[in-house]
């Protein structure tokens, strides 16, 4: 009987071998699961998804949290593309930008059946009573 490599390219090859992804799409999407992973950093997104192009004062004013802070929450979403800012006078524009989430849920879903994964959210919401 062989021994195992404990590599997982040489154990597994056919449908089992991992995917070939560049190392800057790895990069990107660490960032942004790193992003979400923060529930400021998810609010953050939601108000923005609600209201597009906020400033950080009316993006605080929303917020249990120093200014400080969510500056810092900010940066991090900058980072991952998620958040890019405009600049209008001495104002600072906050917009989301959802490419990279659409981006990172194509490369994970994909792997599945796009029907069943939507079929199995539709069903969740129902049973859990939200429209």
């Amino acid at each position: 009987m062989e021994a195992l490599t404990g590599s997982q390219l040489a154990t597994y090859s056919g449908p089992m071998a991992m995917p070939a992804v560049s190392d800057d799409d790895d990069r990107q999407a660490d960032a942004v699961f790193k992003a979400l992973s923060d529930r400021s950093r998810r609010l953050l997104l939601d108000m923005l998804r609600e209201r597009n192009g906020q400033t950080l004062t009316e993006l605080c004013a929303g917020l249990l949290m120093a200014r400080q802070s969510v500056s810092k929450h900010l940066a991090v979403l900058e980072s991952a593309s998620l958040v890019t800012t405009v600049r209008r006078g001495r104002e600072k524009l906050h917009y989301l930008n959802p490419t990279p989430i659409n981006e990172v849920a194509e490369r994970w879903i994909s792997q599945y059946d796009q029907a069943r994964v939507s079929a199995l959210s539709d069903l969740k919401r129902a049973l859990e009573g939200r429209a």
